[in-house]
């Protein structure tokens, strides 16, 4: 396709052409005409010469020939180790005594997909999915976080120091739940993670999401012991709430909780050096309004989560 400011379309191409093979018209007439330079006129009419009508099309720029191009037994060499491996240009070119951009121009001429799009166990590209209608699965989960001791762990202490009060510290456990569809979060610190702790935040979890205008169809969890018992189990379905497990050892399909819980870490439990678990857990409750309320999500286009819930601040009935 001719750029926007091109002076000649295809069929001014085929005018000019026919001006200068059928006409007689001379290059510099017809170039003036056509206000092109007198080199762009011969290259119509020696096109239309050769081709005719079909010639007026752009051709592709790829040369005839690339003598400089990597060998077809160097290229299959490169993807062999890709595929194998899943290595990065970088560390393939180490191991073949190769430049690194040689190896990145193979693989981006075969496609092969930039190693943060693929899942690492299988080698194949990460499918992305979102459900519909917010509502229609529910992602949860639990992270471990230890406490931070009175005084200040390492950031604040430094390493030697935080290690010796950490141990005093213990283990939080932050429940979550996120909506599939609009990444709503709802999230809990609590004390454990046994199978009445988990039901007990699966249920206020359920009615924040209710008063949300939401209707929990699915929820999906890992295979930790609270999700595997009988009391958990038995609860989602006594509310009409389908439950499915993920595989063993694939947390990627719990994937926008996992996101969750990092972002959680990097934006909240790590973004800045708290003297006591307390302060820690008095920024909590402000930070998530702000991720549901405020904070654009690269996965909504730049909103955030509350763009997309119907009845978030409960103005509805």
């Amino acid at each position: 396709m001719p750029h926007r400011n091109a002076p000649l379309t295809e069929t001014g191409r085929l005018r000019l052409a026919r001006c200068v093979v059928e006409e007689g018209w001379p290059l510099c007439r017809a170039a003036e005409r056509f206000q092109v330079s007198a080199t762009t006129a011969q290259r119509w009419a020696g096109r239309y010469r050769e081709l005719g009508e079909r010639g007026m099309s752009d051709h592709s720029c790829k040369p005839h020939r690339s003598p400089c191009r990597s060998p077809a037994r160097t290229e299959r060499r490169i993807i062999k180790v890709r595929v194998l491996r899943r290595w990065g240009p970088a560390r393939i070119a180490y191991l073949l005594g190769l430049n690194p951009a040689t190896v990145h121009r193979v693989l981006t001429r075969y496609g092969l997909a930039r190693l943060a799009r693929l899942d690492r166990a299988t080698g194949r590209v990460i499918r992305r999915y979102e459900h519909a209608a917010p509502g229609d699965l529910v992602h949860i989960d639990i992270k471990k976080l230890g406490n931070i001791p009175d005084g200040g762990g390492h950031k604040a202490l430094g390493r030697q120091a935080g290690r010796k009060n950490r141990a005093k510290a213990g283990m939080s456990f932050l429940h979550n739940a996120v909506d599939d569809h609009s990444r709503l979060a709802y999230s809990e610190i609590l004390t454990d993670e046994k199978k009445e702790t988990a039901l007990a935040f699966w249920k206020r979890a359920h009615a924040y999401f209710t008063s949300c205008g939401i209707t929990v169809q699915r929820v999906l969890t890992d295979n930790g012991a609270c999700y595997r018992s009988n009391l958990w189990r038995n609860s989602p379905a006594a509310q009409g709430i389908s439950h499915k497990r993920t595989r063993p050892y694939r947390p990627q399909t719990n994937g926008k909780v996992e996101r969750f819980n990092r972002t959680l870490l990097d934006e909240w439990a790590y973004a800045k050096t708290y003297r006591t678990e307390t302060e820690r857990r008095e920024a909590f409750p402000d930070w998530l309004h702000t991720y549901n309320h405020h904070r654009g999500h690269t996965a909504l286009k730049g909103q955030p989560p509350a763009s997309r819930v119907p009845n978030l601040t409960g103005q509805y009935t």
